[in-house]
């Protein structure tokens, strides 16, 4: 017992006398103290005496697409925890091919009496879906926040990473190495952050190059699968074109774009650089370390769960978008380019991971 007050003391950075009176439910200790070491013992993984656990506040659903991109998980964990520390219970519902639909999963939610639902990258990221079935959502009484993907058709909290910035981050980044040819590897045309990342990548060479918009589209950007498989096939073709570097709208595609050009007996970052986009769990410590655009999941998650709960306790925000900066992280998969291609201007300086 005394090893695990030390441990919850550390966490809650409190002293193990603070912990021992709230475990013990004695009086004189401050609401948030309490609320901090009640953290401590969910984040340790100590259950919580019975005297203290709260009634469950409610169910609340959580759509994802796949589970097998990483970034997915993570930012589940996040929105999970929020929401176990407000005394809600989460539910999880994830989409699988050939599995239940967007619409099969939210009606179940409904029909189990979801105090409210986070839907992370669904059809409201979608421009061609039919965005009717959220206002038929809201019309039951259903609070709900999206995540990633933006639409004025559906009246709620969007929460979003900036998707121009992250690709004005990147080819900055690409560019003061001296790249002048550099590619870049998304999903489907049809979705919001594919056209927000397009929209921030060509404006980007465009003011550092001075490439149309008309230009860039036909000859540096790739469209794909957001699978390893697709960053793989959107990089063959952006090598065949003469790129030196390659940025991608995931790590799971930016892994594909080291195999393409492992593939052709090619070196990276020594002949092409690579950037992700995510940072996802692990990625820290692939063959070589991969450079990408850190999406903020953590203040993302925590934001959702905080929009979802203002409008389940009657006092929304007004509809709005709420945008998060992403931040460069700077590791092994980007360097130089090949010698003989140039030198441009030094762009700004980016945190070394």
């Amino acid at each position: 017992m005394t090893a695990r007050l030390a441990d919850i003391a550390a966490q809650a950075g409190v002293s193990e006398a603070t912990v021992s009176r709230v475990l013990n439910g004695k009086q004189g200790v401050a609401a948030a103290t309490r609320e901090s070491v009640l953290a401590a013992l969910d984040v340790l993984g100590y259950e919580r005496p019975v005297r203290l656990r709260r009634r469950s506040a409610g169910l609340v659903g959580l759509i994802t697409p796949e589970l097998e991109n990483p970034i997915f998980p993570a930012l589940a964990q996040v929105i999970g925890q929020a929401l176990t520390r407000q005394g809600y219970t989460p539910v999880l519902a994830t989409q699988t091919p050939g599995g239940s639909t967007e619409d099969e999963l939210t009606e179940m939610l409904v029909d189990r009496g979801v105090s409210g639902i986070i839907f992370v990258s669904g059809l409201h990221a979608d421009t061609t879906a039919d965005m009717t079935r959220y206002d038929r959502l809201r019309g039951q009484g259903v609070p709900f926040v999206l995540i990633d993907g933006f639409t004025d058709q559906v009246r709620a909290p969007f929460i979003s990473p900036d998707d121009r910035a992250a690709m004005r981050l990147a080819v900055t980044h690409l560019a003061s190495l001296g790249h002048t040819r550099i590619g870049l590897a998304l999903g489907p045309k049809r979705f919001v952050p594919v056209v927000r990342k397009t929209e921030g990548f060509t404006r980007a060479l465009r003011d550092t190059f001075g490439t149309t918009a008309e230009e860039a589209e036909r000859e540096f950007v790739r469209h794909s699968l957001y699978t390893l498989e697709g960053g793989q096939a959107a990089a063959d073709s952006l090598l065949d074109g003469g790129c030196t570097a390659v940025v991608c709208a995931s790590d799971m595609m930016a892994l594909g774009a080291i195999r393409a050009v492992r593939r052709r007996g090619l070196d990276v970052p020594a002949d092409v650089s690579v950037v992700g986009f995510d940072d996802s769990p692990l990625i820290a410590f692939t063959d070589p370390p991969l450079t990408t655009v850190r999406k903020p999941v953590t203040a993302m998650g925590q934001a959702a769960v905080r929009a979802l709960l203002e409008e389940i306790g009657g006092t929304p925000a007004p509809p709005s978008e709420f945008v998060f900066m992403p931040e460069l992280v700077v590791r092994g998969s980007t360097a130089s380019a090949p010698a003989g291609l140039g030198e441009v201007p030094q762009g700004e300086i980016v945190r070394k991971a």
